[in-house]
């Protein structure tokens, strides 16, 4: 328990000083459900709580994706989720970071084999980050965030 507890520590200190270096000082990620079951939504709302706090990191969930930096998408894209998702895409100001979230918006996972489902995120939109897990905790998000933030081309 411990160990996981200085992780989450040091993975939020590193993550917390790159977003004030890089989007100087917040980072704001759009998040759409593009058909998910819901399970990586549950981590995503864990994130906001006390324990792992990630407003203090200086990462938001923006509700607006023309104020976004990063774009967060989680489950299999459906056909019913794809205009929408590609709507807020390009409602976003550029550059984009497009993070796929998940076991589903990464493969399709377990609904693969779904009529409904028209591909995973990146044959949709091009992806920066690939957070995998059914579901990724917490602490995979963040240390999969701290990698996208890292990679990231500031534009110059």
């Amino acid at each position: 328990m411990t160990s996981n507890l200085r992780a989450t520590d040091e993975a939020s200190h590193a993550l917390q000083e790159r977003v004030r270096r890089i989007f100087r000082g917040s980072f704001h990620l759009r998040h759409v459900d593009a058909g998910s079951c819901n399970g990586c939504e549950a981590e995503i709302r864990a994130l906001l709580n006390p324990f792992y706090d990630l407003h203090r990191l200086g990462i938001f969930i923006s509700t607006s994706p023309r104020h976004s930096d990063g774009l967060l998408v989680t489950g299999p894209v459906t056909a019913a989720m794809r205009e929408p998702l590609l709507r807020t895409y390009e409602a976003m100001p550029d550059p984009r970071l497009v993070i796929a979230l998940g076991a589903c918006a990464c493969t399709r996972g377990v609904f693969i084999d779904s009529p409904t489902v028209v591909g995973p995120l990146d044959a949709i939109l091009p992806v920066s980050a690939y957070i995998p897990g059914c579901p990724p905790s917490p602490l995979t998000i963040i240390q999969g965030l701290l990698l996208a933030i890292d990679r990231w081309q500031a534009p110059e």
